[in-house]
C-alpha cells in the first residue's frame, strides 16, 4: 500500500490519536468539490460532508460548517445564529487557520481551534465521506463520529 502525502497522514495521526479506527484512503481521482468527491467514491453528493470555511468579519475568526454535499449554505442565517456576518475566506486564510489547502481541510486536526456547525441533514446518513487533508484523500465515517470528533453544533445550515 502507498503512504499517505503528509497532510492526509496528519489526519489519519489525529484520528488515532483521538481513537477511532476510521481511515483515510487517497483516491486516484480529484475530490476537490462535493460532486467530485460522490463521483471518485461512488456515493451521492448528499453522502459529503463538505467543510467550509469562513471568516467572521467583526472577530476576523474562522468558522467552519461542515454540510451536506448537495446544501448551499445560508451565510446570513448562520450570521444571525452565532451573531456575526460571515466573509469569505481565502486560501491563505483557509491554510493559515487550519493547516490545510481549500478541497482538501478535513473536519479535525486544525492548527487552530476552530468553532464547528454541522448540517443537520447529514445526520439522516448511515455513512458520510469528508475530506482528509488532501484533495484527493477522504475518510468514512458516521454523523455521530462527525459530531464527537468536531464538537460541533448540529444546525440546519440551509
Amino acid at each position: 500500500m502507498s503512504q499517505l502525502k503528509e497532510s492526509a497522514q496528519q489526519v489519519q495521526n489525529k484520528l488515532i490519536e483521538l481513537g477511532y479506527p476510521n481511515k483515510v484512503i487517497e483516491l486516484p481521482d480529484s475530490t476537490r468539490t462535493a460532486q467530485e468527491a460522490a463521483d471518485a467514491i461512488g456515493c451521492e453528493v448528499a453522502h459529503i460532508a463538505k467543510s467550509i470555511i469562513f471568516r467572521l468579519q467583526h472577530s476576523d475568526k474562522p468558522l467552519l460548517v461542515v454540510a451536506s454535499g448537495v446544501n448551499r449554505i445560508h451565510e446570513k442565517r448562520i450570521g444571525h445564529l452565532i451573531g456575526e456576518k460571515l466573509g469569505k475566506a481565502d486560501a491563505d486564510y483557509v491554510r493559515e487557520q487550519t493547516g490545510f489547502v481549500i478541497g482538501g481541510v478535513p473536519p479535525l486536526g486544525h492548527v487552530k481551534s476552530l468553532l464547528t456547525l454541522i448540517d443537520e441533514d447529514l445526520l439522516q446518513y448511515d455513512e458520510i465521506w469528508a475530506a482528509a487533508g488532501h484533495p484527493r484523500a477522504v475518510f468514512q465515517l458516521t454523523p455521530e463520529q462527525l459530531i464527537n470528533m468536531t464538537k460541533g453544533k448540529v444546525i440546519c445550515v440551509k
